[in-house]
């Protein structure tokens, strides 16, 4: 369940972050009160994931999660640029957190 709970906060990580450029420096009502109430869910589901999960694993985890999520509705939301070399730090993301959920039990 903890890995679950990881995921869910790395899922908020993604709703905060762009919410962030929606927000347009916290200047837009909607949209800043829904960044930070992704925020606090992320950091809840975080710290729930935290009671079992190492704190460096966890961590590079949820991060990773809300930067793959981050950069994809960059590329669809904002027509941020695809290119090979994003593509591949993508994929090496992936690889480092398929690494960890591998190694930690």
């Amino acid at each position: 369940m903890h890995w679950m709970f990881l995921f869910i906060a790395g899922l908020f990580e993604i709703s905060w972050a762009v919410g962030l450029k929606f927000s347009h420096g916290f200047t837009q009502l909607i949209p800043s009160v829904l960044t930070v109430a992704g925020m606090v869910a992320s950091f809840y589901f975080l710290s729930l994931a935290l009671k079992n999960l190492p704190l460096g694993t966890a961590y590079a985890v949820w991060t990773g999660i809300g930067t793959i999520g981050t950069v994809i509705f960059g590329i669809v939301l904002f027509k941020e640029p695809v290119t090979a070399m994003r593509l591949i730090c993508i994929a090496l993301i992936i690889s480092g957190i398929t690494g960890l959920k591998l190694i930690t039990h």
